[in-house]
């Protein structure tokens, strides 16, 4: 059929160099973007998925940058936590120096006190100076506040918390009580009748040390107990009179904690059925048991108790303890409390109605993308000043200045080290934990989340980018389809020319 008002052919080949002109800008554009998608018409479904890749990327490369931020503040916290360890070090030096009272003279302990004085004001200075853009790092500013401490914890610290709210109720439940290891020595009279020419021998034990004592007739129980109280920081057990007999006991609480006692000479003391040694109640050291463990005479192998730990749970959770001392340590939360002797000692809660309450505080980091309590981490600093070192029962740092109970002049030498050692203890303690937050948490976060982002920016590119290879292919095709349109729309156009022939 020859027509010239519709040139079908004509219209056919349009169309076709219309598709191929479209593929062929479709190729140039992803070629000079290197996008496969630059739009939504595209491929809709895939710009949503990319769109939501790149958002989880950008949130996760936040995220690795809070947790390089988190490892800068702490190492700054670690570099005056260092030197207040070194000082509290020199500190133990110059207490150790002062105590040897026949080998330096008043001026060399006045000098010695003059550099412990300065120590103290420097850990104070280190307290109030360490800070990372203005914030303060070890003055407690970074420590979690409490609220409604119950009497009967004695001491607490509150390492990590994570909580909604404005609140969280710290609730502990004692189901078994800490014990000291001990002993009651029956003699049924307020002193000792040996008989004569004849003397009574003991060896007291603990877990500091041990001593053998000997006493000779009418040595009062008063006496004895005085002999084996002056041993005590030798050997970690002490003594006190109770009626007719005398109550052996561990200094401390707890399983690492014990009192023996090993009869040498008998001498004929106590040679009635009811005298002799008896266990301590197991669910109250304060009364002894009824039935007899050994006569005098039989104890001459070493008898030993041992202490019992604190047995508790913290908000539904079983604690580790260690003597009066229950823990837990959660990733919600890590909290530590040192029960009073009375209340280690009762079993049911704590407190009328919880042991404490965390009311805010804490150092927050957002070390996920996704910002929620699961992927924020909270953890406590406590302050490194010196009226907080150390503890109520032991006494604290600032107690070794001049004029305090624990000074180098005229103050107790032995009660001051041992508020140094709980010092060093908590020091130490503090860089221990802020350096596993930065070696396991803060370096494993940055390296889990570098390898997230890795194979979270490969699926975006997958899905968004251009395959260069499939592309150049495309294009090449494009451009010869569009060349052979365009000829043959050409042909197409001259065909109805034909037509003019039929006319003559």
């Amino acid at each position: 059929m020859s027509r010239i008002n519709s040139n079908v052919q004509s219209l056919i080949a349009q169309r076709v160099l219309q598709q191929n002109q479209l593929s062929l800008s479709t190729s140039l554009e992803r070629l000079s973007t290197g996008l496969r998608i630059s739009r939504g018409k595209d491929d809709p479904a895939g710009l949503i998925a990319s769109e939501n890749l790149r958002a989880e990327i950008h949130s996760t490369n936040q995220a690795v940058a809070n947790a390089n931020r988190a490892d800068q503040v702490v190492n700054i916290a670690e570099g005056g936590l260092q030197e207040v360890s070194s000082l509290l070090t020199e500190l133990q030096g110059l207490i150790t120096s002062s105590s040897s009272s026949a080998g330096i003279s008043d001026a060399e302990r006045q000098a010695n006190q003059l550099q412990v004085d300065s120590i103290l004001q420097t850990i104070d200075r280190i307290s109030t100076a360490t800070s990372f853009q203005g914030v303060k790092l070890l003055n407690g500013s970074f420590d979690f506040r409490t609220s409604n401490v119950a009497s009967g914890v004695a001491d607490y610290r509150i390492n990590a918390a994570k909580y909604t709210g404005g609140s969280l109720n710290t609730d502990i439940l004692v189901t078994g009580s800490a014990q000291q290891g001990g002993f009651f020595l029956s003699f049924g009279a307020a002193s000792i009748d040996t008989g004569v020419n004849s003397q009574f021998t003991i060896e007291v034990g603990g877990a500091l040390g041990t001593r053998q004592l000997t006493f000779s007739s009418s040595t009062t129980l008063t006496n004895i107990a005085a002999a084996v109280n002056s041993f005590t920081s030798v050997t970690g057990t002490q003594a006190t009179v109770s009626g007719t007999g005398i109550k052996l006991f561990s200094t401390d609480f707890g399983s690492s904690q014990y009192a023996s006692i090993k009869v040498v000479r008998a001498a004929g003391i106590a040679s009635a059925s009811q005298e002799g040694i008896y266990d301590l109640n197991t669910s109250n050291t304060g009364a002894a048991q009824t039935t007899l463990r050994s006569t005098f005479a039989a104890a001459t192998n070493t008898l030993t108790d041992r202490g019992q730990d604190l047995q508790a749970t913290i908000n539904g959770i079983i604690a580790t303890a260690n003597g009066k001392t229950a823990r837990i340590n959660t990733d919600f939360l890590d909290v530590e409390a040192t029960l009073t002797t009375a209340q280690s000692q009762t079993l049911g809660v704590v407190g009328s109605q919880h042991a404490f309450t965390i009311t805010g505080g804490g150092a927050d980091f957002q070390l996920s993308g996704q910002v929620n309590i699961a992927g924020r981490v909270s953890i406590g600093i406590q302050t490194v000043n010196t009226s907080l070192l150390g503890t109520s029962s032991s006494g604290y740092l600032n107690t070794l200045a001049a004029g305090q109970a624990n000074n180098l002049v005229n103050g107790s030498a032995e009660t001051a080290q041992k508020v140094v050692n709980k010092a060093i203890e908590q020091i130490s303690s503090l860089r221990g934990r802020l350096g596993a937050f930065q070696s396991n948490t803060v370096g494993s976060t940055i390296r889990s989340l570098s390898v997230s982002v890795e194979n979270t920016t490969a699926a975006e590119s997958a899905i968004r980018d251009a395959d260069f290879a499939a592309e150049t292919a495309g294009l090449t095709r494009s451009q010869i389809l569009v060349n052979a349109s365009t000829n043959v729309l050409g042909l197409a156009n001259q065909a109805p020319q034909s037509v003019l022939q039929l006319l003559g």
